[in-house]
């Protein structure tokens, strides 16, 4: 890759790792479903000069069901109950497990022995961290996020099926797809007035958290991964996915001050070295897109 190309991957891994320091600290003031709706809509702005891609609706909203509204919905729902911000950051990278296994059974695409090892790996570490379990957070929360990593796997799978889309045309329309069903959603469980309530009541804080989900970490750092997968190889830009949790977890340490014991520590690293195994084994087939 080229030294600029380097920095960028670099850089929308730590985008996305701030990410979710930035939507702990908006559910203080918004709920769950006004977050997420929040954040597509701000990315969703450039449809007003994007034109749609050649893309069949169903499939534009199977991918956007899956990779935006039923991934960030999830975290959204999983934070805002308790669950650590670098935790979901570990956790959420646990798509290419779920990615490389949803590839195996659709696409016959089998994993080599070494991912298959990688595999074994994360599982464990996913197992350790359910061993952690109920003491700081629920395990409703947790099983909520794990719904995140799968249905993100869901959403690259799904990404799949297009070809020839412009990426920034398409994660503007992938965005806005998103935000409909989501504020829907927002005033049927929290009400017209209090969602209303929340938006002209946000401080600054809450609205430079949203700028930077919606704009930067949604709609900018999804269109340079997506060029970033057009230009080269997607084993060779997957791996600097793995600093997402990296930056996520220093970040929440920082920020919030957020501790791991023992047995969830050793099951994070154990999870991420699981995923570079994964991500970095050499496959006959190419793998899997995680963005």
């Amino acid at each position: 890759m080229k030294p600029a190309d380097v920095l960028i991957a670099v850089l929308v891994a730590v985008i996305w790792g701030l990410a979710f320091v930035a939507s702990r600290i908006a559910l203080d003031e918004l709920s769950p479903e006004l977050m997420t709706a929040l954040r597509f809509a701000i990315a969703a702005i450039p449809c007003l000069f994007a034109r749609r891609p050649d893309v069949s609706w169903p499939l534009l909203i199977a991918i956007s069901l899956s990779l935006f509204l039923g991934q960030f919905l999830a975290q959204a729902f999983a934070i805002a109950h308790g669950v650590p911000v670098g935790l979901s950051s570990v956790i959420v990278q646990s798509q290419a497990l779920f990615t490389i296994a949803f590839a195996a059974l659709i696409f016959r695409e089998h994993p080599t022995r070494t991912q298959a090892a990688g595999i074994a790996v994360a599982t464990i570490g996913l197992l350790m961290i359910c061993g952690t379990v109920g003491y700081d957070f629920s395990v409703a929360a947790f099983a909520v996020l794990m719904i995140s990593p799968i249905s993100f796997a869901i959403g690259n799978i799904a990404l799949r099926r297009v070809k020839g889309a412009r990426m920034f045309d398409l994660f503007a329309w992938l965005c806005l797809t998103a935000a409909v069903p989501l504020f829907a959603l927002t005033f049927l469980s929290n009400g017209p007035q209090p969602t209303w309530h929340a938006l002209t009541h946000m401080s600054l804080t809450g609205f430079a958290c949203m700028i930077f989900l919606g704009a930067v970490s949604t709609s900018i750092a999804y269109w340079l991964w997506g060029r970033l997968l057009r230009d080269y190889p997607a084993a060779t830009v997957v791996p600097f996915a793995l600093l997402v949790p990296f930056v996520g977890s220093a970040a929440s340490s920082i920020v919030f001050g957020e501790t791991f014991g023992p047995l969830r520590l050793a099951g994070m690293v154990t999870v991420i070295g699981g995923i570079a195994v994964m991500l970095l084994a050499r496959r006959p087939q190419a793998l899997p897109k995680i963005a």
